[in-house]
């Protein structure tokens, strides 16, 4: 399976993905719950899960510290697998630095692994792929707990009209209508890899895997299988979205907190972005 694609990383290393003398460049797998938080990037408006974990870092280490993340989630929206680096001139060994890290974050924060990153590495323009997973909750009542991890869908929803939904939007395509409005990138076009919606009791979950997602666009879909999946929206969305470049074929942005980042994937992660999908 692994053979069918490859990550490939197009990031040219420059100066200033090389730590400055004296300091060497760590690198983080990081999760959290992003109930509490106004995403991850530092704002204006309420903590964010990166000044949180710069504070951590700079009581750990004794000097300031700025951390770079390899995706910029959203509010509310929760992560098991951001990457993270940062360079530092501390002694303290690469993989102590997660558990001295973990007694002094909020528990809705957890650093995974802590490693030193390899020669050249930069978290964001290395970063070549990402699993997100979306999950709906499809009961008659929304749940009490975890309930902040699924957007609740009372009516039926037919998971296998999904599933084939869902299988238009693989290869290579132009999803400038998958993008939220204001969004501003370079190029619209994205590969998706792997799509899929399984079904387990009352939870119905997505799993969707790319080189890379324009904004909102995880969230799109997913409101857009919802509706399909519920009768609200005739099926052949995607194909019709992707073709015409016209956002109302698509369904509304579904919540945040039914989204997650799983893994953010860097050459050679192929094995790892097809384990979601075993």
């Amino acid at each position: 399976m692994a053979e069918e694609f490859r990550l490939v990383s197009h990031h040219i290393p420059s100066p200033a993905d090389h730590p400055p003398e004296g300091q060497r460049r760590f690198m983080l797998r990081v999760e959290y719950d992003g109930t509490a938080y106004c995403g991850w990037q530092r704002q204006q408006n309420g903590p964010s899960v990166q000044e949180t974990l710069e504070r951590a870092l700079e009581r750990l280490t004794g000097a300031p510290v700025s951390v770079t993340g390899s995706s910029r989630t959203d509010s509310g929206v929760h992560a098991l697998g951001l990457c993270a680096h940062f360079d530092s001139a501390t002694r303290i060994p690469a993989q102590k630095l997660a558990f001295a890290l973990n007694t002094m974050l909020p528990e809705d924060i957890r650093i995974r692994e802590s490693a030193f990153a390899p020669e050249g590495f930069h978290a964001r323009f290395a970063a070549c792929g990402k699993v997100y997973r979306y999950a709906f909750s499809n009961s008659r009542h929304a749940p009490a707990v975890g309930r902040q991890y699924a957007a609740h869908i009372p009516l039926p929803l037919d998971e296998r009209l999904m599933q084939k939904e869902a299988q238009a939007l693989l290869g290579t395509h132009d999803f400038a209508a998958f993008a939220a409005s204001g969004s501003v990138v370079k190029s619209t076009v994205r590969t998706i890899y792997r799509a899929q919606v399984t079904r387990r009791g009352d939870e119905v979950e997505l799993l969707v895997l790319g080189d890379g997602f324009l904004y909102n666009m995880v969230r799109i879909i997913a409101g857009t299988l919802g509706e399909i999946g519920t009768g609200k929206r005739e099926p052949g969305a995607f194909a019709r979205a992707i073709a015409t470049g016209d956002r109302l074929a698509l369904g509304q942005t579904a919540p945040a907190k039914g989204l997650t980042l799983m893994s953010v994937l860097y050459e050679g992660d192929e094995a790892r972005a097809l384990s979601f999908f075993a």
